[in-house]
This record gives structure tokens, sequence and C-alpha cells, in this order.
């Protein structure tokens, strides 16, 4: 047997034994699903059966499975460790609300939770956690700050006013957190306080301003009694500041910056000295038309909701930085000049293409880039870290143009950026794997690149070469630095690109260990002691539980919980396949799953193919899929004799950078043309009729459906849409400019990837379903794609709207109603 075929073997073996029927064929090394055989027939197309019959063990229905997701069971989430350590901690939803209650439970005996009390969840919760050196520990959580001493007491530091966060220790013991305008410094053992740095953004007042035209200069110069008062205002403010800077008794003089901008990052170091400041012009994040009516309201009336600006408006941001001695209250600029390609102009091909489209030329610009620190929506740690010894910092810059990402060292004595690595990318830097830092111990950094192809991890001595700590086609993420810095922890897919677990690697050899072997996905937390896992895990069948292993044992992870309800388990949900479908494009197969009904290969069948959202978004993988409804969706479509097929197409996760990037400026094209060789698979392996082939998916699968079907009209007999993008300059910024660049600079690019472009393509039936409450994707996109249609007359398409959902549905009848209609799309059709 092959690693795959085992790991399969075990997937359908845990399958059975969750009540999932399953049967292996060792000569094709796969899995092959079965059903209840009276539960597959052949239907007309204007039977709709199984949809809101009973439910039973046996058949499954949609009534049932867009039903309230409770019915499977509340399964964990948020896990994680008490603020002392001690205890695992986890969520699960109150029944039959949208609430969550908190549990917990001992190391010792973790299968024992019990419910926490509100009055008790400071203990058990916290929404940041600081260590001592001497083992101390400070968290907040919500408005309060605690301090668990190491005789195992516990106070409560704060109550209320001034919020404190940002919580670290300073080198000398006391706790330092940001409060409002200003960093403070909290001596834990006599509660004194010290304000360490404070900001203003405002003109600094001055005790004798500079004359401001000739007459004034003039009535100082002459007037004698003018000039004596000046001089004794400035010396009353000399010996203020002198005060200041040689009295414990007053706090020192705030930095300020320029009245029109706003703080974006700021850091001081633990050792009191410096801090490093990023500011940036205070510009409004969204237009007053940036809005969208809500109908539905308790008054009848419509509300207006603000919504974010579209990529077609954005403007470029810029950060200033700056290196603030809090000692001599001096504030430095650190220019980004050092920065290795800080003024090249990386789309200068780009820019030339559009300008030669115009008819227009286009010269070389060599100016500065704007350029931030990296904010990412999948990068929540600051950009700016301090050594905990207080002496080195560095900060992780971002190009807005997106196709740069530096770390950079400051060099304090000279007031300057020393670059330690650059990470280029001709198509966009990954907004995800960014993590970085420094070692406890030495002053070395680390931190995630995908610059060999694939996310890696690398430790730095800055002026230094960066040395690989891990290699290979695989993902690394999830980074845990243990105390020591003799392991770094982490999840990745070395086994499959579908199977992810936990492993360590020695900093020192780069040996790898793996920690878990549990065959599916899996999360860890690390406890604080670094001597016991908390995973989370689930299947493809089989929504996560928590298990619990010690590091380093041989033994096998043991399950603490047992949350997924009798009625989910004895359903006969179908066990798709992971296949490897040769591409006609690369050299790497797509990969997918491939779901199966009994006797497939005795008549020909009708298949789906669906799409998952998101872009750049991995479902072909051996564990639970955040699309739950869909998999219980195939199961249903399986036991009524359909073929499901879900690929994990060009630009979805999982695959590296190649993968990822195949869609700079051309979204939508090698996407279909993966939907091509799956729909020539299913055809090939499947005993698929081409002419019955219907394909669906929601937001980025949405997106791919109609360019699908409106680029390739020949692919599908019918396709559903839902809540999907239709003209790429109207989404975000953050996500599409890394695809696209912007529609200022590449209107190509908008033109070449935007599905209302090639609406006259569209032959075959269509169902489009939109959420008026969209935030994300706005229903102004189907509006739009709407009028395109009967503009050029199309005559086969159909919309249903949701007045009061949002991008993610969340009403069950809404739910409902979408797939009933989706499935009757389908049964009309193929």
């Amino acid at each position: 047997m092959t690693k795959l075929s085992t790991l399969l073997l075990a997937a359908s073996i845990s399958a059975a034994l969750a009540g999932c029927a399953s049967t292996t064929d060792d000569s094709s090394n796969e899995t092959t699903p079965l059903t209840s055989p009276s539960a597959t027939l052949t239907t007309s197309a204007s039977v709709t059966p199984y949809v809101d019959v009973v439910a039973s063990n046996d058949v499954i229905t949609l009534k049932q499975i867009m039903g309230d997701p409770q019915w499977l069971g509340r399964q964990p989430t948020r896990m994680g460790w008490s603020a002392d350590g001690q205890a695992i901690v986890f969520e699960r939803e109150k029944p039959d609300s949208d609430l969550y209650d908190v549990y917990a439970a001992s190391v010792k005996t973790p299968a024992s939770s019990e419910k926490v009390s509100l009055g008790e969840l400071h203990q058990y919760r916290f929404d940041e956690r600081v260590v001592r050196d001497d083992g101390v520990v400070a968290f907040r959580f919500e408005d309060s700050v605690f301090v668990q001493f190491t005789d195992g007491k516990t106070v409560q530091l704060t109550r209320g006013g001034a919020r404190l966060s940002s919580l670290t220790f300073m080198t000398d013991g006391r706790l330092m957190a940001v409060s409002a305008d200003r960093f403070i410094a909290i001596n834990l053992e006599t509660g004194q306080r010290e304000e360490l740095l404070t900001w203003k953004f405002a003109d600094k007042p001055n005790a004798v301003d500079e004359p401001k035209d000739y007459i004034a200069r003039e009535q100082q110069t002459l007037i004698e009694y003018i000039k004596k008062t000046r001089e004794t205002r400035q010396a009353r403010d000399d010996l203020k500041q002198q005060i200041a800077s040689e009295s414990q008794a007053v706090a020192p003089s705030a930095f300020y910056f320029d009245k029109a901008h706003r703080l974006a990052g700021i850091s001081v170091s633990p050792n009191g000295k410096f801090a490093v400041a990023a500011t940036t012009e205070r510009k409004p994040f969204r237009d007053d038309s940036d809005i969208m009516p809500h109908y539905i309201q308790e008054d009848s009336r419509i509300a207006s909701k603000s919504v974010r600006r579209r990529v077609a408006d954005a403007e470029a941001v810029n950060h200033d930085l700056w290196l603030l001695n809090l000692k001599t209250g001096e504030k430095s600029a650190l220019n980004y000049f050092s920065l290795p390609g800080y003024n090249d102009d990386v789309l200068a091909e780009v820019k030339k293409e559009n300008a030669q489209a115009k008819g227009e030329t286009y010269e070389v610009n060599r100016l500065p880039r704007p350029i931030t620190l990296l904010q990412s929506w999948n990068w929540q740690r600051p950009s700016i870290r301090w050594h905990k010894n207080g002496n080195a910092v560095a900060v992780m810059l971002e190009a807005w143009d997106n196709k740069d990402r530096w770390i950079a060292t400051v060099d304090v004595e000279n007031k300057r950026l020393e670059n330690q690595h650059r990470l280029h990318d001709d198509a966009w830097v990954n907004y995800r794997f960014n993590t970085f830092g420094w070692f406890n111990t030495t002053e070395t950094l680390y931190f995630q690149s995908e610059h060999s192809g694939y996310a890696h991890l690398y430790k730095q001595t800055p002026g230094s070469d960066a040395v690989a700590l891990t290699k290979g086609q695989y993902i690394v993420d999830d980074l845990t630095v243990s105390s020591d810095d003799t392991y770094v922890y982490f999840k990745a897919n070395i086994e499959h690109p579908g199977i992810y677990e936990i492993y360590r690697v020695n900093t020192q050899t780069n040996e790898i260990d793996t920690l878990t072997d549990l065959n599916g996905i899996t999360d860890y937390a690390l406890n604080p002691s670094e001597n016991t896992l908390l995973l989370s895990h689930n299947k493809v069948n089989r929504p996560s539980e928590l298990y619990i292993k010690k590091v380093g044992d041989a033994d096998a992870a043991t399950q603490v919980t047992d949350t997924v309800s009798d009625a989910f388990t004895a359903m006969p949900w179908a066990i798709p396949k992971i296949v490897e479908i040769p591409s006609s494009h690369t050299d790497a197969p797509i990969y997918a799953r491939v779901y199966l009904p009994d006797n497939f290969d005795a008549k020909k069948n009708k298949a789906v193919v669906f799409n998952h959202g998101a872009g750049y978004l991995q479902n072909a993988h051996m564990g639970w899929s955040g699309y739950f409804r869909e998999y219980m969706f195939h199961s249903m479509l399986v036991q009524q004799g359909y073929v499901v097929l879900d690929m994990d197409y060009r630009a979805s996760a999982g695959y590296g950078r190649d993968w990822r990037t195949a869609i700079y400026r051309q979204m939508g094209t090698p996407e279909v043309q993966d939907l091509r060789d799956g729909v020539n698979w299913l055809v090939e392996n499947a005993n698929v009729d081409r002419d019955r082939i219907g394909t669906y998916g929601g937001s980025y699968g949405g997106f791919l459906t109609f360019m699908s079907m409106f680029t390739a009209p020949d692919l599908f007999a019918a396709g559903a849409a839902l809540r999907p993008v239709t003209d790429w300059a109207h989404y975000n910024t953050g996500y599409t400019s890394n695809i696209l660049n912007t529609p200022n600079v590449d209107p190509i690019a908008y033109e070449r990837s935007s599905p209302i472009y090639f609406a006259e393509g569209l032959e075959k039936p269509m169902l489009i379903n939109a959420p008026m409450v969209d935030d994300n994707v706005f229903f102004h996109d189907t509006v739009r794609l709407v009028q395109r249609l009967i503009e050029l007359e199309k005559e086969n398409f159909e919309t249903a709207i949701y007045p009061v959902e949002p991008h993610g549905f969340v009403q069950p009848s809404s739910w409902l109603d979408e797939y009933r209609r989706i499935y009757k799309l389908f049964e009309q059709n193929l």
C-alpha cells in the first residue's frame, strides 16, 4: 500500500467506527463510499424527492441538513489553557442559542469538563497574557488586569477606568502597558505607576512663537517691554523642561506629531529607553456614498448601513517610522532608503501594457514607494518587535503595492534601519505566513518566508544570512517557540497536502519530531509548561473534538470531548475520495474530493462540480470542511445517484506559492481551465455523462460559476452562483489589489477577470442567489449584472434575493430556500 492509500484506509476505518459504512478497494488505493441501496433512485426532472420528507437514518433531507447546525452536536471551539496553565479551556454553544458557554477541565481528568461560572471566567479566559522570568503572570480579561504571583495568589490590578493593553514585562520586573495615549510602568510590589511615554497629534506648544510677519518682527525688536516679556516666558518654559528632565516628580514631556496624522503602531523597549512609532496621514477609510440599505427593520423603515470603500477608490498609504529616545526626548525619522528595492518601479511592465492599450507611453518611475508596517487580517500581532532584553528591535514592513516585505532591525545609535530579509514576489506577497520575532535567550530572529515556493521557518542572526529550519514541498504555520529556544512547534502538511499534523523542529540540529499522527486536520495549543499539547482534530466526516497528548510521549493522543450527536452519526454520509487529477497546464496535479454513488460504473451518471469560496482556501483535504452544509448536501446528492466533484483549483491554499499566484492578473482563467480538466476526469473515470454536469458555489465560488458559464458555455449544463462577485473593481482593497493591482493602474486585469464583461456568453440555465445585507460582496454586484443580462436579452437566468442575510447566511429558512432552488436547478436540467 502507498502512504496515501494507508491514510485513506485509516479515514475509512474511522468513518466505519463513527457509524458510516464503507469498504476499501486496495487495488485502487482509494476509499469507496457506501449508501443504503434503498436510497439510490432515478428521478424525473419534475420530482424532487428527499427534500421535506420526515428524516430517518436512511434518508438525507434538505430540511434536516439546512436546519440549525446544533443538531450535529455542539462542538468545542476556541480551545486553550487557563491563565495559570493548569486547566484546558474551550467553548460550546449554549443549547438553542448563538451564545457560548466556557468549559474547563484539569489535565489529570481532561474528559471531566465543567461549565465555568460567569464570576470565574477571568480565571480561565484572557485576552492577553505575559510571563515574567520569575514565573509571575499578568493577564487581561475584558477591562481588568490580573497578576498571579508564584505563591499562587492572584491580585486584580485594575477594574474599569482607562483600559490597559499591550502588556509586557520590563527588564526591571515592572509591568508595562498602553493606557489611552501613553505607556505606563507599574511596580507590582509597591503599586507605583510611572508614565514612560505619551504622544499627541497637535502643534507643539512653544513659550515664544516666531514672528508671523514683518510688523510682528519689528514689534518684538523695537519694544523693550515685549522683548522682556518673551524672555521671561522662555526662561519659565526652560526651567519647566529642566525640572521634568531631572525630577522624578514630573512626567516626561509628550512627543508631538503632525496633527493631520494618526498612530499606526508603537512599541516601547522593555528597558524603557527607546520607542519605535509609526504614523500615517489621517484619511477616511470610506466615503459618505459607501452605504448599503437594510430593508427589514424593527421600525419598518429603511436603514442606511456604512460599508467599506471599493478597491476602485483605494488610495495609497504610507507610514512614517520614528525612533523616540525616552531619556532625551529626541525624535528621529527612520527613512526607508536602506531597504533594497524601496524605489523599484515594480509595476513598470504592467503600467506600460496598460498605457499601450490606450495608445500612450510609460516612463519608468524611481520615486520611493509607499511603505507601511505589515498589517493584515491574518497577522494580528505587532509588526514592531523588541527583544526581551530591550536592546534589539525589528520591524516588519510591506510595500503598499504588495510586491515586497522587509524585516529590518533598528540601529538606535545611528538612527537607521538595517535590512535583514527582503521577500519579493512579482505577483504578490502572501498575506498569510508572516510570523516573526526574537528567540528568548539570544538576539536571533525567527520568521516565516515563502521565498522557496512554500512557507517555511528560518532563523537569522542580524547581519548574517538566514538559515532554513524546515524545507520541502509543504507548508509550515502556527509557530510557537519554546522558552529555551530549543524547539519551534508548528503545524504542517508534510505527509500529504490534505493532512495537517503537529511537529517541532530542533533549532540547532534541524531535526523534526512528529508529535501527532491523527490523519486529518489537527490544530494545537501548547501549555505554558511546554509538556502537554491540547489538540483540536477533525476528519472528513467528523467535526472537531479535543484531544490531549504529552509532548514526546509515544502513546496516541487521548480524546477528551465527544460532542457529535447520535442523529448525525447515524446518517449515511458519503466518504469522498481524495484524488489527483492530471492538469493540462501544470506539472502538479489538481487535488479534489470526489463523491461516488453506489454502482457508479454501472450507468451513465449526472454530476455536480462544487466551487469553494475565498479563492485562497483549501477544501480537498482529509478534515471536516468549513462547508459542512455542502458536505451534507453532496452526501444527499450521492444518495440520489449524483457524482460530486470538489476541486482545489489553482489559487487554492495548501499547495505553495506557484499554485497560489497562478491567477495573478487573470482571475477566472486558470481556475476554469482546471474545472475543464475536472470535467474531463469525471467523464473518463466516473462514468459521467458530459451533457449532464452542473456547477455551483458561493462568493469566489459564485464568481467561478459565472466565469465558467460565461467563458466556457460548453462546460456545464446549469449553474448556481451564490453571493457572487461580478466586478472586482467593487470588491475590497486588501484582497483584490494583491491579485489585480488597482483599477487605476491595471484596468486590463480587472476587465480580464470580472464576469460582467463576459455576460454575453451565457447560454445555459443559471440561478443567482444574492443576500441583500452583504457587506462583503455587495448586493450591488448582483444588481449590476442582472441589469447587464436584461440588456443583453438573456432569458435563461433567475435571481433569488435574501432580504435579511449577510454574506454568510444565518437563518435556517434562508439556507433551506437557497438549497431547494439549487437542487431544483440540477433536477430540472441534469
